[in-house]
């Protein structure tokens, strides 16, 4: 079952100052339907991309993680009710929190329940990050939500409460511990019908098993598709907005070698670097 942990904060008038211009989403994108085509604002995207309050480091990624382009292509609407599946530090919050804040959304982060007698050290560490993050400026992320989450038997909100459900970098952990199909119909539970999915992850080379995916972090797009539409779930579209043909997916630490993590020998540090971030599957799926 999910706690809401208290930290709903008020609201207020935001003002973002544009510092970049976003560059285009790819042409790539598959599977498109006119049906997914939701009403994300790409211009209030960038605004708050461009926010000075953003952490210097997370701002850093951006060239990897594309934020504009990869919201937009989930259609991630201003008036949402958005579920950021564990958010980690914030990196997404940061962009999230802030756009539908400024909008009629609403952003909720389900966090793993850092009082369970069997949780990780780093659950508590990562969520207090965050529920500083959100205490500490309520003008700027409004009516922000954290949920706090059973790892072994998640539920995320009241079943049909979300217009959308992201997930970044987090499906190729539930592969290899063997939770993917409950995690998935949880995400399917939380959305309304006619709601989005979008996932990002770690995308690995066709044939890739399980056990493969959990010595390397990298997990198949088809063991994705598979999972999520067992789940119930239609795949409606995918994007190459994450790809990096640079990735060739076999590393010696698997994902872990490359940035940021960079578990390699310091003589190695330029080859990594030149690759840059691991190469990720963008996939868009609809909840019928």
């Amino acid at each position: 079952m999910y706690r809401t942990l208290i930290l709903s904060l008020t609201a207020a008038p935001l003002l973002f100052a544009c510092q970049s211009t976003p560059k285009p989403p790819p042409a790539a994108d598959t599977a498109a339907s006119a049906e997914a085509s939701r009403p994300a604002d790409s211009d209030a995207l960038a605004n708050v991309v461009a926010g000075t309050w953003r952490t210097p480091a997370f701002v850093e990624r951006d060239g990897a993680r594309h934020p504009v382009e990869t919201l937009t292509f989930f259609g991630v609407g201003q008036d949402d009710t958005v579920v950021e599946i564990t958010p980690g530090a914030g990196w997404y919050t940061e962009i999230l929190a802030p756009y539908l804040a400024s909008g009629q959304g609403q952003y909720v982060g389900a966090v793993w329940d850092d009082t369970a007698p069997d949780a990780a050290p780093y659950y508590a560490r990562l969520n207090a990050t965050l529920r500083e993050k959100l205490a500490e400026r309520p003008d700027l992320y409004g009516q922000a939500e954290l949920r706090t989450f059973d790892t072994q038997q998640p539920v995320f909100g009241p079943s049909g409460s979300a217009d959308v459900v992201l997930t970044f970098r987090n499906a190729h952990n539930w592969v290899a511990n063997g939770l993917a199909d409950v995690y998935f119909r949880a995400m399917f539970d939380v959305l309304r019908s006619g709601g989005t999915l979008g996932v990002v992850d770690h995308r690995a080379k066709p044939g890739t098993t399980p056990e493969e995916t959990a010595k390397s972090g990298y997990v198949t797009e088809a063991i994705i598709i598979s999972i999520a539409e067992a789940a119930g779930f239609r795949l409606d579209a995918s994007s190459e907005i994450n790809a990096n043909p640079n990735d060739t997916a076999d590393h010696p630490n698997g994902v872990w070698t490359l940035p940021p993590s960079n578990r390699h020998d310091e003589a190695d540090a330029e080859t990594y670097r030149a690759i840059g971030e691991s190469d990720r599957m963008t996939l868009r799926f609809i909840k019928p």
